[in-house]
């Protein structure tokens, strides 16, 4: 019951803090964060569980040992759709990365945001409630349901709240996010009804579609349909086209969750879902999703090395960043799996606050243009040190979280293909080149030509430093003491291995 009470009071959250607009324009984000703090609450109580000794389960949701908490009620029996939700040690760190960062996505718009702040609110609390939606969903349908719940909202923080592109780039967004979920929603209904015509069942339960007997072509064809989608939202090269106009024009706040916790949709549905529902398939567009992901690795960083935009420099970086995620993922080992699960949450923190700074900076200056800046630290000196931690935490600094992943990733694909990993290295290579180019062009030297600062830039205050500081105590932790994500996470991808077939790369044990 306690999951379904999360996603409660983070609409409920929502619906409150619009009403709260008609009172006062200060009180929505005020009850953002009381909402967000009594989430919070029920994440810490949730990490406070003992962990199962079996983190992923081939029978039904009722065996307890093998989740933290679960939840289950009859919605449409007639067609096998039921609520039922599952926490289990993945799932958990994914939910305490959403409820975090939503609290740092309404810091972040504390000063940005005047026009209808309520109904801002509610569209960020209403996304936050579809993302922890998808990460307790074992049910297909309400998988879906809210995979477009926290579609829609989101659409609207871009559309309304962007700058001046945002018409194009929200646009840009919805079409590739729903045309690549529509692809997910005829790949669910037709495992369905193959399983139905087996069994005489009409179901959506995730455990019951597990194993369902399908044919190499039509289980291939059903898995691209998943794989399309969640590598859309990752997202991986070539479906990444989307990514940098809505980073571009998002407002903060939406840049934040966007590259916090929406791209990390697309990586935990690989893991959940792709892999498990349909094994021989993964064993056949492996080497091709591996590719993929060097490439996106080489040529997000290449883009990134292009631009000067601070905005799209970071948004392509996330593709680079998030190609290591793809390889981790289809190199299928515990190295590289728990190296993705590491890089993702790292990649939440250091991308989230890097954002923001992005925002920060547009918000004083009026221009994203590195062309425009230079000589900043010397204005805002607190700004330009929180800077450079983030910026050397990207690049993938040795001690930070980012490391870790990168590492365990290059470390498990190598006993799997030598080649897609040496190829993979450059991109810590070229990561090095543009972020310090880029702290170099913004805050280092002199303020260019064309700089027109305006007197008295106002420095990081109390409150962003505040949030600041949690993030890079976070990525701290996770770089130099791991072990507890491990074990958190290994309970479940050291079972996930069971849903391959023989064929699949060896399974390397466990990470002591």
């Amino acid at each position: 019951m306690i999951l379904l009470w999360l996603i409660i009071v983070l609409f409920a959250g929502g619906v409150v803090a619009w009403l709260a607009e008609g009172w006062n324009k200060d009180w929505p984000r005020w009850v953002s964060l009381f909402f967000l703090g009594i989430s919070l609450i029920i994440v810490a109580t949730l990490f406070g569980n003992p962990l199962p000794g079996d983190g992923f389960v081939t029978g039904n949701l009722t065996n307890e040992s093998a989740w933290l908490v679960s939840f289950y009620w009859s919605w449409i029996p007639r067609f096998g759709i039921n609520v039922q939700l599952g926490l289990d040690g993945l799932s958990l760190l994914m939910v305490g990365l959403t409820v975090f960062l939503g609290v740092v996505a309404v810091v972040s718009s504390w000063s940005e945001i005047d026009h209808r702040p309520g109904f801002f609110q509610f569209n960020l609390m209403w996304t936050l409630a579809g993302v922890v939606g998808v990460f307790v969903s074992l049910d297909l349908f309400l998988f879906f349901f809210f995979w477009e719940v926290m579609l829609i909202p989101m659409y609207l923080l871009i559309a309304v709240w962007g700058h001046e592109d945002r018409n194009y780039a929200s646009m840009k967004f919805f079409l590739f996010t729903q045309i690549s979920g529509m692809l997910m929603l005829v790949a669910i209904l037709s495992l369905v009804f193959i399983h139905h015509d087996t069994t005489g069942v009409y179901t959506f339960n995730y455990f019951d579609l597990l194993g369902t007997q399908l044919s190499e072509s039509v289980g291939f064809w059903l898995m691209l349909g998943f794989f399309i989608a969640f590598v859309v939202k990752l997202p991986g090269f070539p479906f990444h086209p989307w990514l940098a106009d809505a980073h571009t024009q998002a407002p903060t706040a939406a840049s934040v969750l966007l590259a916090g916790i929406l791209l990390k949709t697309g990586a935990y549905g690989l893991i959940r879902f792709t892999v498990p529902l349909f094994p021989s398939a993964f064993v056949e567009i492996a080497p091709y999703a591996m590719a993929l992901g060097t490439a996106g690795v080489i040529y997000g960083a290449l883009l990134a090395f292009a631009q000067t935009d601070f905005k799209r420099l970071i948004a392509y970086s996330s593709v680079s960043h998030m190609g290591f995620v793809l390889i981790g993922i289809y190199a299928w080992n515990q190295y590289t799996l728990q190296g993705s699960v590491m890089q993702m949450i790292a990649h939440g923190f250091s991308t989230a606050a890097l954002f923001m700074l992005a925002g920060a900076i547009q918000h004083r200056l009026h221009t994203r243009e590195m062309t425009k800046m230079g000589g900043l630290w010397k204005e805002m000196p607190r700004m330009g040190a929180i800077a450079l931690f983030f910026i050397i935490a990207s690049l993938g600094m040795p001690g930070l979280g980012n490391f870790v992943g990168e590492f365990l990733v290059l470390m498990g694909t190598f006993q799997v293909n030598i080649p897609i990993t040496v190829v993979a290295a450059l991109g810590l290579i070229t990561a090095a080149v543009y972020s310090l180019i880029a702290m170099q062009r913004t805050f280092q030297g002199q303020p260019t030509a064309e700089a027109a600062y305006p007197d008295g830039l106002q420095d990081y205050g109390a409150r962003d430093i505040s949030v600041m500081i949690m993030m890079m105590i976070g990525l701290l932790f996770l770089g130099l003491y791991p072990q507890p994500i491990f074990d958190i996470a290994n309970p479940v991808l050291a079972n996930l291995h069971t849903y391959t077939p023989h064929g699949s790369p060896a399974w390397l044990g466990s990470l002591l």
